[in-house]
């Protein structure tokens, strides 16, 4: 489906007074905001190939319809939200689940959209058909030197498929590990796991990057070879420049500090970038800013003071993606969630009063240091969104153009009823 321009001229029309009155009260109130609003508009999200379908749990899948049955359809949902919010220029590919069969044609189809491929992420957690060793007892750090061999080898072709359509990213998350105690030596785990990564490592064009993505537990319940931000760390230190760490928002144990693992990342040059998603109990993969808001917040706080401190560009120089499943949403109306809350939680860092938090800091002051914080996160941006959409030629409210226009029963009208998504 093709988003006409003059819908979106016609919606923002209809809307522009409002808006401009909104606009014009945040201004007297947040001086600095049109100072933010180029930051704001250049920070792209990219949005994984997995997550335009409906999700699901061990429990049941519901598909709402209309989902995308093959790479190009996801190219055309994806073009469809960045026409929406010029926000999620980007698409993430899950390899074996969205394998181009002609890369320049599918090349081609995303440039018409206004795309380009962000990270490729390989699949070394569930047996593909026609696989010749199982992973039920890990990957690359199975004591069977041949599974090892066959993950590594996937990982390399995914980074091959990756270069035919320009992206720079390899995204690697492992399941690897054990249910119970004694199963697995964990030394020697992770000396296999380091020399599978190794040889991956190797295989890398010189412009790219490997994220190393971590994950506290699941699908294994004892040991998971690669369980926190420090044992990611460990192993991208030994690798080499290329290597980071990927924080997945919910791959973490209840009530960690997320912001300072992000902190303390990026100040050694080792975060890779995000996984954004929200959780009230595990990795629930829920809409991002929908259960901790504040957060979200303050992650971006740290990220902005350390990415600042380090001279970084914003946009480019760590990867930002969102990773859910929905079950209970349309997944284009979660998504444009998801966008707009990573956003709202982008600017509101941008507002804070560094100096003032800095003498609040200096001086113990630790009631002004939470009033500096909170100020800003309670300050409604929403209408400086909005501003950063119009001026990029985007919906100023682009969730309520989406079900003005009925886009899901139109999907549904076109791929039909029973549509299921390729991949999860």
């Amino acid at each position: 489906m093709l988003l006409h321009r003059t819908s979106i001229e016609d919606h923002n029309a209809a809307l522009l007074a409002a808006h401009q009155r909104r606009l014009q009260y945040l201004r007297s109130e947040v001086p600095q905001v049109d100072d933010v609003l180029p930051l704001l508009t250049d920070l792209q999200i990219a949005i994984p190939s997995w997550a335009l379908g409906t999700g699901g749990t061990r429990f049941g899948r519901f598909s709402g319809g209309g989902e995308p049955r093959s790479i190009a359809e996801k190219i055309e949902d994806v073009g469809l939200l960045h026409a929406l919010n010029q926000s999620s220029g980007s698409i993430s590919l899950h390899i074996p689940w969205d394998v181009p069969e002609n890369h320049a044609s599918i090349r081609s189809l995303a440039a018409q959209h206004g795309l380009r491929f962000d990270a490729v992420n390989s699949n070394t957690f569930q047996d593909q058909p026609g696989q010749q060793h199982s992973y039920k007892f890990g990957s690359l750090q199975h004591v069977d030197k041949a599974v090892r061999k066959q993950a590594i080898e996937h990982n390399i072709e995914v980074i091959r498929q990756g270069v035919e359509l320009g992206s720079k990213a390899l995204s690697v998350w492992l399941s690897d590990g054990s249910c119970f105690p004694g199963q697995l030596n964990f030394r020697k785990a992770f000396q296999n796991t380091l020399e599978s990564l190794q040889e991956i490592y190797a295989a890398l064009p010189a412009d790219w990057k490997l994220w190393l993505e971590y994950k506290a537990f699941e699908p294994n319940f004892y040991s998971t070879t690669v369980a926190d931000w420090g044992q990611s760390y460990l192993y991208v230190s030994k690798l080499g420049p290329k290597a980071f760490t990927l924080v997945d928002l919910g791959h973490h144990l209840p009530n960690a500090n997320i912001e300072q693992i992000v902190s303390l990342l990026l100040m050694e040059g080792r975060l890779g970038g995000f996984h954004f998603n929200d959780s009230k109990y595990g990795d629930d993969d829920l809409t991002t800013g929908s259960i901790r808001p504040y957060q979200l917040f303050l992650i971006f706080n740290e990220l902005v003071e350390g990415m600042d401190a380090r001279h970084m560009n914003h946009a480019q120089d760590l990867g930002w993606m969102i990773d859910a499943s929905h079950n209970v949403k349309d997944p284009l109306e979660d998504l444009l969630q998801s966008v707009e809350a990573i956003k709202l939680a982008y600017a509101q860092a941008l507002i804070v009063d560094r100096k003032a938090l800095a003498a609040a800091q200096a001086n113990n002051d630790v009631v002004r240091a939470q009033e500096i914080l909170q100020a800003a996160f309670r300050t409604d941006l929403r209408p400086l969104l909005a501003e950063s959409r119009l001026r990029a030629g985007a919906a100023l409210a682009p969730l309520q153009l989406f079900r003005e226009l009925n886009v899901r029963q139109s999907l549904i009208k076109e791929r039909g009823t029973t549509a299921v998504a390729t991949g999860l």
